[in-house]
């Protein structure tokens, strides 16, 4: 089989097209024919570490296929499921790019009729660490879904990314008022495909007043990408109780730690990949119901432009993520 490996970390061109056995289930584990891999800022990042956990990495943690086999203790009515994956490549050599990939099969998720391997590919990371920013309120709700967010208001901060995206799409399906912060028209209009309520640029309004105005008694939930940058903001328009949960590192925060101690203000800081197992359960399984409801989409329509490259041209994916692409990058196997 077709895989994409590096050995040593570095720019893109350390990504080589080689070819692999085509490996075999164990106890747990099943076999997935890729067909779409995603690509992520945490993709590049960990290509670009300083050393390689394993001999041989395939990078990609996302991806969506179908399963071809299955191993001892998994039902062999598996075989033949469409699914989408979540972390193949977390503490494990083999991501997604390639044509086939092992992983325990609970990361192999049943992707509901209807939904596309390239919405299968696109969740993931930006889905799940959306869910998580979406679920840490003291005040709940911790699990998402129709009106679990009612009368609260979420601010998005990039609402052109893709968790900025998927973290809209979420909030709105389970009922909350979205606002999101965007550096220009074309991103305006992608945060308003992908259903943000109000949208602000923030490089010609005052954003403080615009959201106020929007939430006079203030947001409930900020789901933020840049806390350093957006820090004075975000001081400006939590309400409170409120929660900013932060997802991206931008540099060291200092915050005015009485004038939030007075409302009550809490940061929550997110790392998907060390969400704690029972609630990124969860998180898959809202996820997976948003998806089934229509309710997290893909493509221009849904504010989520598609970038697509053979798996040949992984390194261009990669190089594209890491340019600041603004949609999702999707490499295809099939």
């Amino acid at each position: 089989m077709k895989a994409i490996i590096y050995s040593v970390p570095g720019d893109p061109d350390v990504l080589r097209l080689v070819e692999r056995p085509v490996p075999e289930p164990g106890p747990g584990e099943v076999r997935v024919r890729v067909r779409v891999s995603g690509v992520n800022p945490t993709d590049w990042k960990a290509r670009r570490a300083p050393r390689t956990p394993f001999p041989e990495m395939v990078p990609n943690q996302d991806g969506a296929g179908v399963v071809d086999a299955v191993g001892p203790d998994v039902p062999t009515g598996r075989v033949g499921e469409r699914v989408w994956l979540w972390e193949a490549a977390w503490q494990r050599a083999d991501g997604t790019a390639q044509e086939y990939v092992v992983l325990p099969g609970h990361q192999a998720v049943p992707l509901p009729d209807g939904a596309s391997f390239d919405l299968g590919a696109s969740l993931g990371i930006p889905a799940l660490t959306a869910h998580r920013c979406l679920t840490l309120s003291p005040a709940g709700p911790h699990r998402l879904g129709p009106d679990t967010l009612d009368g609260r208001t979420v601010l998005v901060a990039g609402g052109a990314g893709a968790v900025g995206n998927a973290a809209i799409q979420l909030a709105r399906w389970a009922g909350a008022t979205v606002i999101t912060t965007v550096s220009g028209p074309e991103k305006a209009d992608l945060a308003r495909a992908a259903g943000a309520h109000h949208v602000v640029n923030y490089r010609t309004a005052d954003a403080a007043e615009a959201i106020r105005a929007v939430a006079p008694g203030g947001v409930d939930v900020v789901v933020e990408v840049a806390p350093t940058v957006n820090a004075a903001l975000n001081h400006a328009v939590a309400a409170v109780g409120a929660t900013i949960a932060v997802y991206a590192a931008d540099g060291d925060l200092a915050v005015p730690v009485w004038p939030l101690m007075q409302r009550n203000v809490g940061y929550q800081f997110v790392l998907v990949y060390t969400v704690p197992p029972e609630a990124k359960r969860e998180a898959v399984e809202d996820v997976t119901a948003a998806v089934a409801a229509g309710a997290l989409r893909a493509g221009d329509e849904a504010g989520l432009p598609l970038h697509r490259f053979p798996l040949e041209d992984t390194a261009a994916a990669h190089a594209a993520v890491e340019g600041g692409a603004v949609g999702k990058v999707l490499v295809d196997l099939a």
